[in-house]
């Protein structure tokens, strides 16, 4: 099936970055950054390329999970500002061509969200229903519980009604009865304000969670978990045809499939693909291409409709865990040995440029390899400087610390004195006086001036985002190689993930019209001709080849 109208359809040659608002720019000089702020830094975003910014949560929250625990899904946190400016952060982005989703939160409240104090006061309370709760006295869960150091139960008993109510992350989120028609109502009306606010999509979080509670409680929807996601996304496309729900699905491919509606492509559009992150990970900790190459041949056909987000690192800890337990502790030992570097027996709380060892070759190779393979890119705010994490930081905040704009005090983030901000500082090597966008913006060597060059050619090769993927046979171990074909147009990626040079011979042209591969990095022609590409790599090098009929225009 080939769609022929993409009009609406932005998302598939898109770039998304990703930014909490509290982290990234203070502009009232009260420690926390602000929408305020972020107004005055989107020339910057559009400087950089991105043409998605996703808003972590602003909404407002006692900020006991860093925004995730929310009392209003109307609301601005007034520590943030106010709808108005919201809506001049709207504005300002689309005037630069840059679409805007906010973080759509389905699973779960807080327990100071006025439903669940209402839902809490009696069994007979109207908004009682809203929530999963229980009668007798659950199981052992602690096996199911998301964050095992801070809970050994998804169970919380409810002392002044007798009963237990359902949570999957900590006891101050209740989870939402999605089973309910009237919390599905209320969902609608959330969507449909923001849309009407000006938001192009959401990005939603803990979607498997989401579905598993209208498994636990009693449901309208007759045996099918997933009618919610249906009914969610028919109502976002009669509100807004172009709007787009990216999740947050960290499953094997088969189960995540399913997330997709199956064949029939009527639920999430995007999905976040934990599998190949985890995979190159893993690749990288071995030097071998093996296990990328794997998961990338694992990956199921999607409906035109559909389709992967690609990412290295998000706001969360850096989870490994589809990778077996021998794998898990390969990618420990390479890239965070210390205890202190990990979280959840799952995880690590790092960022790239640190579990490299800084070595730009090896940063550099990582951010080329996930921009080139199909899929939507996704970056997290700071990546394009190579921010480091701070690791005395408690378990996800490591990786949240302020945007590091200038070698200024508090890395430009804020005139408060240090002490008022929201979280410290970077305070090591990779803090503000060495990493920092200022100085990169203007040199041409920099990770900016690399990451906004990727960014470039990243959103004028549709092939990427539209092609037919194929790996490419080669015999070295160490390269990945893979092509995208679209029409007449083919891009051709090469990664070697080892230390040391390659020289190999790829039979990628076509024969008998001539083929002409140009170096879409270097903006050098490489080769003309029927004969087959050779090259050398040095190692940790990379190489993207445009191929295309000879003689044919430069297309963008």
């Amino acid at each position: 099936m080939r769609i022929t109208d993409t009009s609406d359809l932005w998302w598939k040659s898109a770039v998304v970055y990703c930014l909490d608002v509290e982290t990234f720019y203070d502009a009232d000089g009260d420690g926390v950054g602000d929408l305020a702020g972020l107004a005055q830094r989107i020339d910057y975003l559009a400087e950089l390329g991105i043409n998605c910014l996703w808003l972590m949560p602003f909404y407002p929250s006692p900020d006991r999970d860093d925004g995730y625990d929310v009392t209003d899904f109307y609301g601005v946190d007034p520590r943030l500002g106010d709808h108005g400016r919201l809506v001049e952060v709207i504005r300002t982005a689309h005037d630069r061509g840059i679409r805007v989703i906010v973080d759509l939160l389905i699973n779960h409240t807080s327990d100071a969200h006025p439903w669940f104090r209402s839902a809490r006061e009696s069994v007979d309370s109207p908004h009682r229903d809203y929530y999963v709760w229980r009668d007798t006295e659950p199981p052992d869960t602690s096996a199911e519980v998301v964050f095992p150091d801070q809970e050994d139960s998804i169970w919380e008993h409810d002392e002044r009604t007798g009963q237990w109510y359902l949570h999957h992350f900590y006891r101050h989120q209740p989870d939402l009865n999605v089973g309910n028609p009237a919390v599905v109502d209320e969902l609608m009306r959330v969507i449909g304000f923001w849309l009407e606010l000006g938001v192009d999509g959401f990005r939603v979080d803990a979607v498997p969670f989401f579905v598993e509670d209208v498994e636990t409680a009693e449901s309208h929807l007759a045996g099918d978990p997933h009618q919610v996601l249906k009914e969610l996304r028919a109502f976002l496309g009669r509100r807004r045809g172009d709007a787009v729900l990216l999740g947050e699905v960290n499953l094997p491919y088969e189960a995540q499939t399913t997330y997709f509606g199956g064949g029939d492509g009527d639920e999430l559009q995007m999905m976040f693909d934990f599998v190949t992150m985890q995979a190159s990970y893993l690749a990288m900790a071995r030097g071998e291409a093996a296990p990328l190459a794997a998961a990338l041949a694992g990956r199921p056909e999607l409906h035109p409709r559909c389709q992967w987000a690609t990412f290295l690192r998000n706001h969360d800890e850096l989870t490994l865990d589809q990778l077996s337990e021998e794998e898990r502790q390969e990618v420990f030992a390479a890239f965070g040995p210390e205890e202190s570097m990990q979280v959840y027996d799952r995880g690590l709380k790092r960022r790239l440029p640190t579990m490299l060892g800084g070595d730009p070759r090896r940063v550099r190779l990582a951010y080329s390899l996930m921009f080139s393979l199909p899929g939507t890119p996704s970056i997290y705010y700071g990546e394009e400087i190579g921010m480091g994490e701070d690791l005395q930081a408690a378990g996800r905040m490591a990786v949240r610390t302020p945007m590091q704009w200038s070698r200024a005090r508090n890395g430009g983030f804020s005139a408060a004195e240090p002490e008022q901000l929201i979280q410290r500082v970077v305070p090591d090597g990779y803090g503000p006086e060495h990493v920092n966008a200022a100085d990169q913006r203007h040199d041409p060597d920099s990770l900016f001036s690399f990451i906004k060059a990727l960014v470039a050619v990243r959103r004028s090769c549709p092939e990427l985002g539209w092609g037919t993927f194929a790996l490419i046979e080669q015999p070295h171990p160490s390269v990945l190689a893979h092509r995208c074909d679209l029409d007449e147009v083919s891009m051709v990626a090469v990664h070697n993930l080892g230390p040391d040079p390659v020289t190999l011979s790829l039979d990628v042209c076509r024969a008998g019209d001539g083929t002409e591969a140009l170096d879409v990095l270097s903006h050098q022609l490489v080769a003309a001709g029927d004969e087959c590409l050779e090259l050398v790599l040095e190692g940790y090098g990379h190489r993207w080849l445009r191929l295309r009929p000879e003689g044919a225009l430069d297309l963008p």
